[in-house]
């Protein structure tokens, strides 16, 4: 059954050899000295088009990025080498890439005010809070590329792989936010990279094995593929643990700011012409903001209002069309 399965999804003479891919994915293989120009040129210009690209919130320019960016073929090649059983570089290739990528985004980040609102980009914003399903995203995209590999008859399709699996974007942001002092907001692009890095590797593996690809096993190889497939699981469950972590925070913060979107809007209802135009949660306060032609009616109606409908302990404030910031007070304080 397995057999079938693979010819199913590997049709003989469609098939590449081992030789092949080594020759695609492996930097140090065939003639090295071209492939590793080509791959620091093109990384190169990929990170400095994806760094103006996100300053310029130009989604076009960043897609434009991801579709020459070569460092999905070292990533690919270590699964390649864990397969094969035999160390091809390709893990120092990638870490001096990641180096190289964040330094041009950091590069970048000098040219931003110190008072630039990271978050109101949408290029940032969208790469610095990754959860699940983009782990289910990746490894899919993954599968699919690793399959496209493994076939002389579907490469086309490594271009969509390129633009659905975001690697130097992330690192941009990576660079950008560190240049801009915003750790935190490093640290969630970094794990959005983190997490697409190891779904291809371990997209890779699988695929690669299956197809049979695999090197048989020789004197002293197996403990080392023993450990390079435990350090990839161990790192696919940390980056689970984290991008759970970030999927329920999203979760519980989505629907806490739809309670108060509710409870706000019921008590702005006497109001004539008051409208609740949104609320956000920023760090521990919700931000609510209002269009009234005439007073808003007693704060404390709206803290009452929310006891119990979000956790106590968090601030709550109102900003009116005019720009002028009420404190309500603290719920269940």
């Amino acid at each position: 059954m397995a057999t079938a399965l693979r010819t199913r999804i590997l049709p003989e003479n469609q098939r590449r050899s081992r030789e092949e891919l080594s020759e695609d994915l492996e930097l140090g293989s065939g003639d090295a000295r071209a492939k590793k120009s080509a791959f620091w040129t093109m990384l190169t210009l990929s990170a400095v088009i994806a760094s103006a690209g996100v300053l310029g919130d130009s989604t076009a320019t960043v897609i434009g990025a991801m579709i020459i960016a070569p460092l999905s073929t070292p990533i690919m090649g270590i699964a390649l080498a864990a397969v094969k059983r035999q160390r091809n570089g390709s893990v120092g290739y990638v870490c001096l890439g990641v180096v190289l990528v964040i330094g041009i985004g950091a590069a970048f980040s000098l040219f931003l005010p110190p008072t630039y609102a990271l978050l109101n980009n949408s290029q940032v914003a969208s790469r610095v809070a990754p959860n699940l399903i983009d782990l289910v995203a990746a490894l899919a995209t993954g599968l699919a590329g690793a399959v496209a590999l493994a076939r002389r008859d579907v490469g086309a399709v490594l271009t969509g792989v390129a633009i659905a699996i975001s690697l130097v974007p992330p690192l941009c942001v990576v660079g950008v936010c560190l240049g801009q002092g915003a750790f935190t907001l490093a640290a969630g692009a970094l794990l959005l990279f983190v997490s697409n890095l190891v779904s291809l590797v371990l997209a890779g593996v699988f695929v690669f094995a299956v197809l049979g690809y695999s090197t048989p096993a020789v004197q002293g190889a197996t403990g080392s593929s023993r450990r390079t497939y435990a350090a990839i699981g161990l790192l696919l469950a940390v980056v689970v643990v984290f991008l759970g972590g970030n999927s329920v925070t999203t979760y519980l913060t989505t629907r806490w700011e739809n309670e108060v979107m509710s409870v706000a809007t019921d008590w702005v209802k006497p109001v004539p012409g008051a409208t609740v135009n949104g609320v956000t949660l920023q760090g521990a306060t919700f931000d609510i903001r209002i269009t009234s032609p005439e007073p808003l009616p007693p704060t404390a109606e709206l803290l009452a209002d929310l006891d119990g409908k979000v956790p106590n302990g968090f601030q709550v404030a109102v900003t009116d069309t005019r720009g002028q910031t009420i404190d309500v007070g603290t719920v269940g304080g």
